[in-house]
Protein backbone atom coordinates (compact mmCIF):
# COMPACT_ATOMS: atom_id res chain seq x y z
CA UNK A 1 0.00 0.00 0.00
CA UNK A 2 2.76 2.46 0.92
CA UNK A 3 4.64 1.60 -2.26
CA UNK A 4 1.60 2.54 -4.36
CA UNK A 5 1.11 5.74 -2.38
CA UNK A 6 4.72 6.74 -3.02
CA UNK A 7 4.42 5.98 -6.73
CA UNK A 8 1.29 8.15 -7.06
CA UNK A 9 2.86 10.96 -5.04
CA UNK A 10 5.95 10.93 -7.27
CA UNK A 11 3.65 11.08 -10.30
CA UNK A 12 1.75 14.20 -9.21
CA UNK A 13 4.91 15.93 -8.03
CA UNK A 14 6.68 15.27 -11.33
CA UNK A 15 3.89 16.27 -13.69
CA UNK A 16 1.89 18.83 -11.72
CA UNK A 17 3.56 20.52 -8.76
CA UNK A 18 7.29 19.84 -8.84
CA UNK A 19 9.36 18.57 -5.95
CA UNK A 20 9.29 20.28 -2.55
CA UNK A 21 12.42 22.14 -1.35
CA UNK A 22 14.93 20.31 0.89
CA UNK A 23 14.06 19.84 4.56
CA UNK A 24 16.20 22.25 6.65
CA UNK A 25 18.08 21.13 9.74
CA UNK A 26 15.99 23.32 12.02
CA UNK A 27 13.47 26.14 12.26
CA UNK A 28 14.35 28.98 14.62
CA UNK A 29 11.81 31.25 16.28
CA UNK A 30 11.89 34.76 17.73
CA UNK A 31 8.86 36.01 19.67
CA UNK A 32 8.23 39.59 18.56
CA UNK A 33 5.10 40.48 20.54
CA UNK A 34 2.35 39.02 22.75
CA UNK A 35 -1.05 40.33 23.78
CA UNK A 36 -4.45 39.15 25.04
CA UNK A 37 -7.09 38.23 22.47
CA UNK A 38 -9.96 40.67 22.64
CA UNK A 39 -13.27 39.10 23.61
CA UNK A 40 -11.99 35.65 24.56
CA UNK A 41 -9.69 34.11 27.16
CA UNK A 42 -6.48 33.58 25.26
CA UNK A 43 -3.18 35.05 24.11
CA UNK A 44 -1.84 35.94 20.68
CA UNK A 45 1.87 35.88 19.85
CA UNK A 46 3.67 37.27 16.81
CA UNK A 47 6.68 35.14 15.94
CA UNK A 48 9.37 35.32 13.26
CA UNK A 49 10.42 31.92 11.94
CA UNK A 50 13.73 31.52 10.09
CA UNK A 51 14.97 28.41 8.30
CA UNK A 52 17.09 27.12 5.46
CA UNK A 53 20.72 27.83 4.56
CA UNK A 54 22.04 30.76 6.61
CA UNK A 55 18.45 31.42 7.77
CA UNK A 56 17.65 32.52 4.24
CA UNK A 57 13.90 31.82 4.45
CA UNK A 58 11.65 33.53 6.98
CA UNK A 59 7.96 34.03 7.65
CA UNK A 60 5.86 35.79 10.25
CA UNK A 61 3.58 33.57 12.30
CA UNK A 62 0.67 34.57 14.52
CA UNK A 63 -0.39 32.09 17.20
CA UNK A 64 -3.74 32.49 18.97
CA UNK A 65 -3.88 30.16 21.99
CA UNK A 66 -6.65 29.48 24.51
CA UNK A 67 -5.97 29.98 28.20
CA UNK A 68 -5.17 26.89 30.21
CA UNK A 69 -2.63 24.18 30.70
CA UNK A 70 -2.18 21.02 28.69
CA UNK A 71 -2.11 20.53 24.94
CA UNK A 72 -4.44 21.89 22.29
CA UNK A 73 -5.24 20.83 18.72
CA UNK A 74 -4.02 23.33 16.13
CA UNK A 75 -5.34 24.65 12.82
CA UNK A 76 -2.76 26.18 10.45
CA UNK A 77 -3.31 28.47 7.48
CA UNK A 78 -0.76 30.18 5.26
CA UNK A 79 -3.05 33.00 4.14
CA UNK A 80 -1.61 35.84 6.24
CA UNK A 81 -0.59 37.56 3.00
CA UNK A 82 -4.29 38.30 2.42
CA UNK A 83 -4.63 39.99 5.79
CA UNK A 84 -5.27 39.01 9.38
CA UNK A 85 -7.99 36.48 10.13
CA UNK A 86 -11.19 38.27 11.14
CA UNK A 87 -11.56 38.62 14.94
CA UNK A 88 -14.86 36.73 15.06
CA UNK A 89 -13.18 33.74 13.38
CA UNK A 90 -10.20 33.86 15.76
CA UNK A 91 -12.59 33.97 18.73
CA UNK A 92 -14.62 31.03 17.40
CA UNK A 93 -11.47 28.92 17.02
CA UNK A 94 -10.03 29.77 20.43
CA UNK A 95 -13.38 29.35 22.19
CA UNK A 96 -13.61 25.87 20.69
CA UNK A 97 -10.31 25.00 22.35
CA UNK A 98 -8.07 25.13 19.29
CA UNK A 99 -4.84 27.01 18.62
CA UNK A 100 -4.82 29.03 15.40
CA UNK A 101 -1.51 29.39 13.56
CA UNK A 102 -1.41 31.87 10.66
CA UNK A 103 1.72 32.37 8.55
CA UNK A 104 2.56 34.28 5.37
CA UNK A 105 3.23 31.85 2.52
CA UNK A 106 4.31 34.70 0.23
CA UNK A 107 7.29 35.26 2.52
CA UNK A 108 8.22 31.62 1.84
CA UNK A 109 7.91 32.18 -1.93
CA UNK A 110 6.44 35.24 -3.63
CA UNK A 111 3.37 34.82 -5.84
CA UNK A 112 5.29 35.64 -9.02
CA UNK A 113 8.53 34.71 -10.77
CA UNK A 114 10.71 36.67 -8.32
CA UNK A 115 13.85 34.93 -7.05
CA UNK A 116 12.82 35.19 -3.40
CA UNK A 117 12.53 33.04 -0.28
CA UNK A 118 13.19 29.36 -0.97
CA UNK A 119 14.31 30.16 -4.52
CA UNK A 120 17.09 32.38 -3.23
CA UNK A 121 18.01 30.03 -0.38
CA UNK A 122 18.05 26.97 -2.65
CA UNK A 123 19.23 28.26 -6.07
CA UNK A 124 18.87 24.84 -7.72
CA UNK A 125 15.27 24.39 -6.59
CA UNK A 126 12.87 24.08 -9.56
CA UNK A 127 9.50 23.25 -7.99
CA UNK A 128 6.44 25.45 -8.40
CA UNK A 129 5.06 27.93 -5.90
CA UNK A 130 2.38 25.53 -4.66
CA UNK A 131 5.09 23.05 -3.69
CA UNK A 132 7.10 25.80 -1.99
CA UNK A 133 4.05 26.97 -0.06
CA UNK A 134 3.24 23.38 0.99
CA UNK A 135 6.83 23.19 2.30
CA UNK A 136 6.05 26.32 4.33
CA UNK A 137 3.20 24.49 6.09
CA UNK A 138 5.62 21.69 6.94
CA UNK A 139 8.17 24.09 8.44
CA UNK A 140 5.51 25.71 10.62
CA UNK A 141 4.66 22.22 11.88
CA UNK A 142 8.35 21.64 12.63
CA UNK A 143 8.25 24.64 14.95
CA UNK A 144 4.87 23.94 16.51
CA UNK A 145 5.90 20.45 17.50
CA UNK A 146 8.58 21.97 19.75
CA UNK A 147 5.89 23.71 21.84
CA UNK A 148 4.46 21.94 24.90
CA UNK A 149 1.01 23.43 24.21
CA UNK A 150 0.61 21.66 20.84
CA UNK A 151 -1.23 18.35 20.52
CA UNK A 152 0.94 16.80 17.82
CA UNK A 153 -1.62 14.12 16.97
CA UNK A 154 -4.28 16.69 16.08
CA UNK A 155 -2.83 19.06 13.49
CA UNK A 156 -5.11 20.49 10.82
CA UNK A 157 -4.22 22.63 7.80
CA UNK A 158 -6.46 24.85 5.73
CA UNK A 159 -6.24 27.59 3.15
CA UNK A 160 -8.36 29.47 0.64
CA UNK A 161 -8.21 29.51 -3.18
CA UNK A 162 -4.53 29.25 -4.22
CA UNK A 163 -3.83 28.79 -0.52
CA UNK A 164 -6.24 25.84 -0.62
CA UNK A 165 -4.29 24.30 -3.50
CA UNK A 166 -1.14 24.50 -1.38
CA UNK A 167 -3.06 23.08 1.59
CA UNK A 168 -4.10 19.98 -0.36
CA UNK A 169 -0.51 19.37 -1.42
CA UNK A 170 0.77 19.99 2.11
CA UNK A 171 -1.58 17.31 3.43
CA UNK A 172 -0.69 14.87 0.66
CA UNK A 173 3.03 15.18 1.42
CA UNK A 174 3.19 15.21 5.23
CA UNK A 175 1.67 12.45 7.33
CA UNK A 176 1.98 14.56 10.49
CA UNK A 177 -1.08 16.44 9.24
CA UNK A 178 -4.15 14.71 10.66
CA UNK A 179 -6.76 16.84 8.84
CA UNK A 180 -6.46 18.62 5.49
CA UNK A 181 -9.13 21.17 4.56
CA UNK A 182 -8.80 23.14 1.30
CA UNK A 183 -11.44 25.85 0.80
CA UNK A 184 -12.67 26.88 -2.68
CA UNK A 185 -9.42 25.56 -4.14
CA UNK A 186 -10.59 24.75 -7.67
CA UNK A 187 -8.20 23.94 -10.51
CA UNK A 188 -4.99 22.41 -9.19
CA UNK A 189 -6.72 21.94 -5.84
CA UNK A 190 -9.88 19.98 -5.05
CA UNK A 191 -11.44 20.55 -8.49
CA UNK A 192 -11.41 18.29 -11.53
CA UNK A 193 -9.30 18.77 -14.66
CA UNK A 194 -11.36 16.59 -16.98
CA UNK A 195 -14.92 17.49 -15.98
CA UNK A 196 -15.67 21.21 -15.89
CA UNK A 197 -18.76 22.94 -14.54
CA UNK A 198 -19.55 25.70 -17.05
CA UNK A 199 -17.27 28.74 -16.88
CA UNK A 200 -14.67 27.44 -14.49
CA UNK A 201 -10.89 27.61 -14.52
CA UNK A 202 -9.16 24.92 -16.56
CA UNK A 203 -5.54 23.97 -17.15
CA UNK A 204 -5.19 26.37 -20.09
CA UNK A 205 -6.42 29.37 -18.10
CA UNK A 206 -4.44 28.62 -14.96
CA UNK A 207 -1.16 28.06 -16.81
CA UNK A 208 -1.65 31.22 -18.87
CA UNK A 209 -1.96 33.30 -15.69
CA UNK A 210 0.08 31.34 -13.13
CA UNK A 211 2.59 29.01 -14.81
CA UNK A 212 5.00 29.49 -11.89
CA UNK A 213 2.63 27.72 -9.50
CA UNK A 214 3.35 24.36 -11.13
CA UNK A 215 6.01 22.01 -12.48
CA UNK A 216 7.24 22.93 -15.98
CA UNK A 217 6.00 19.50 -17.11
CA UNK A 218 2.38 20.54 -16.50
CA UNK A 219 2.46 22.65 -19.68
CA UNK A 220 2.68 19.42 -21.68
CA UNK A 221 -0.99 18.69 -20.98
CA UNK A 222 -2.56 21.88 -22.34
CA UNK A 223 -5.07 20.63 -24.90
CA UNK A 224 -4.16 17.05 -23.92
CA UNK A 225 -5.71 16.72 -20.49
CA UNK A 226 -6.79 13.14 -21.17
CA UNK A 227 -3.10 12.25 -21.33
CA UNK A 228 -2.55 13.41 -17.74
CA UNK A 229 -2.07 10.13 -15.80
CA UNK A 230 -4.21 11.25 -12.84
CA UNK A 231 -6.82 13.79 -11.77
CA UNK A 232 -7.21 15.57 -8.45
CA UNK A 233 -8.92 12.62 -6.78
CA UNK A 234 -5.40 11.18 -6.70
CA UNK A 235 -4.10 14.04 -4.56
CA UNK A 236 -7.10 13.61 -2.26
CA UNK A 237 -6.59 9.85 -2.02
CA UNK A 238 -2.97 10.38 -0.94
CA UNK A 239 -4.30 11.85 2.31
CA UNK A 240 -6.05 8.61 3.32
CA UNK A 241 -6.26 7.14 5.90
CA UNK A 242 -5.95 10.59 7.49
CA UNK A 243 -8.89 13.05 7.35
CA UNK A 244 -9.93 15.32 4.48
CA UNK A 245 -12.63 17.99 4.28
CA UNK A 246 -13.32 20.13 1.22
CA UNK A 247 -15.47 23.24 1.69
CA UNK A 248 -17.05 24.82 -1.37
CA UNK A 249 -19.27 27.75 -2.36
CA UNK A 250 -22.07 27.11 -4.84
CA UNK A 251 -21.69 30.59 -6.33
CA UNK A 252 -17.95 30.14 -6.90
CA UNK A 253 -18.25 28.73 -10.41
CA UNK A 254 -14.61 29.52 -11.26
CA UNK A 255 -13.56 26.94 -8.61
CA UNK A 256 -15.67 24.18 -10.24
CA UNK A 257 -17.78 23.03 -7.26
CA UNK A 258 -19.41 20.26 -9.30
CA UNK A 259 -16.00 18.99 -10.38
CA UNK A 260 -14.94 19.05 -6.75
CA UNK A 261 -17.85 16.76 -5.87
CA UNK A 262 -16.73 14.40 -8.65
CA UNK A 263 -13.15 14.13 -7.36
CA UNK A 264 -14.53 13.75 -3.83
CA UNK A 265 -16.64 10.75 -4.88
CA UNK A 266 -13.70 9.15 -6.67
CA UNK A 267 -11.34 9.68 -3.72
CA UNK A 268 -13.94 8.27 -1.32
CA UNK A 269 -13.54 4.90 -3.05
CA UNK A 270 -10.00 4.81 -1.67
CA UNK A 271 -11.05 5.95 1.81
CA UNK A 272 -13.76 3.27 1.80
CA UNK A 273 -11.28 0.62 0.64
CA UNK A 274 -9.05 1.50 3.59
CA UNK A 275 -12.02 1.29 5.95
CA UNK A 276 -12.02 5.01 6.78
CA UNK A 277 -14.89 6.33 4.65
CA UNK A 278 -16.05 8.50 7.55
CA UNK A 279 -12.79 10.48 7.38
CA UNK A 280 -13.55 12.18 4.07
CA UNK A 281 -16.15 14.95 4.04
CA UNK A 282 -17.46 17.69 1.80
CA UNK A 283 -19.53 20.76 2.61
CA UNK A 284 -21.25 23.18 0.23
CA UNK A 285 -22.65 26.58 1.16
CA UNK A 286 -24.38 29.37 -0.68
CA UNK A 287 -22.30 32.38 -1.66
CA UNK A 288 -19.08 33.19 -3.42
CA UNK A 289 -15.31 33.03 -3.28
CA UNK A 290 -14.25 33.68 0.31
CA UNK A 291 -13.12 31.87 3.44
CA UNK A 292 -15.77 32.96 5.90
CA UNK A 293 -16.98 32.09 9.37
CA UNK A 294 -19.35 29.48 7.95
CA UNK A 295 -16.44 27.64 6.33
CA UNK A 296 -14.34 27.81 9.49
CA UNK A 297 -17.25 26.60 11.62
CA UNK A 298 -17.69 23.61 9.31
CA UNK A 299 -13.98 22.88 9.70
CA UNK A 300 -14.20 23.09 13.50
CA UNK A 301 -17.23 20.78 13.54
CA UNK A 302 -15.47 18.26 11.29
CA UNK A 303 -12.27 18.49 13.34
CA UNK A 304 -14.25 17.82 16.55
CA UNK A 305 -15.65 14.68 14.93
CA UNK A 306 -12.35 13.45 13.55
CA UNK A 307 -10.12 14.37 16.48
CA UNK A 308 -12.39 13.74 19.46
CA UNK A 309 -15.24 11.56 18.24
CA UNK A 310 -17.89 14.18 18.90
CA UNK A 311 -21.30 13.64 17.38
CA UNK A 312 -21.87 15.33 14.03
CA UNK A 313 -24.12 18.38 14.30
CA UNK A 314 -24.61 18.36 10.53
CA UNK A 315 -23.84 16.09 7.60
CA UNK A 316 -20.56 16.10 5.70
CA UNK A 317 -21.74 13.54 3.16
CA UNK A 318 -24.41 15.53 1.30
CA UNK A 319 -23.79 15.73 -2.46
CA UNK A 320 -25.40 18.84 -3.93
CA UNK A 321 -25.23 17.73 -7.58
CA UNK A 322 -27.24 14.47 -7.70
CA UNK A 323 -27.17 14.34 -11.50
CA UNK A 324 -23.45 15.08 -11.85
CA UNK A 325 -21.44 12.76 -14.03
CA UNK A 326 -19.88 10.06 -11.89
CA UNK A 327 -16.44 10.77 -13.34
CA UNK A 328 -15.02 7.28 -12.79
CA UNK A 329 -16.13 3.87 -14.00
CA UNK A 330 -14.06 1.85 -11.54
CA UNK A 331 -14.89 0.80 -7.99
CA UNK A 332 -12.69 -0.11 -5.07
CA UNK A 333 -11.60 -3.74 -5.15
CA UNK A 334 -13.26 -6.16 -2.79
CA UNK A 335 -11.12 -7.09 0.19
Amino acid sequence: MERQRKALLNLILHYEYGELPPVPRSVKAEILAAQPIEGVAGTEQEILLTMGPKGGVSTHLFLAKPEGEGTFPVLITGDLNWGRIKPEIVRAIVQRGYILAVFNREEIASDNNAHHGVYRAYPNYKGGRLAAWAWGYHRVIDYLLTLPSIDGKHIGVTGHSRGGKATLLAGATDTRIALTAPNNSGCGGAGCFRILDGKCEDITAILKNFPFWFSPHFQEFIGKIDHLPFDQHTAKALIAPRSLLTTEALGDHWANPQGTQITHSAAKEVFDFLGVGERIGIRFREGGHEHNLQDWTALLDFADIQFFGKKASSAFTTLIFPNAERGHTWERPAK
